[in-house]
């Protein structure tokens, strides 16, 4: 994978504001879906959108999972061929 491929995913995956993923990870997830960098991005998305709710001692930070999914719908793989 490039340097631009991997900075375009990482900026995608909006990572700069919420880290979640390693390097490792993106390799993993990139060779998964052979190469495919949309199928890559939708894939991380909904992992990403996990419920993230974390609670202490009364205080909770808000859940992102919304959020992660409703980008992870503009790289949806769509289905669209001819059926026999």
């Amino acid at each position: 994978m490039d340097d631009t491929t991997r900075e375009f995913i990482m900026r995608e995956l909006r990572e700069n504001q919420s880290p979640y993923f390693d390097e490792g990870d993106l390799a993993h997830y990139y060779a998964k879906n052979r190469g495919k960098r949309d199928a890559t991005i939708y894939e991380m998305l909904v992992v990403k959108s996990e419920d993230s709710t974390i609670s202490v001692s009364g205080l909770s930070t808000a859940d992102t999972s919304n959020y992660f999914l409703r980008l992870a719908g503009r790289y949806r793989p769509h289905n669209s061929r001819v059926l026999g």
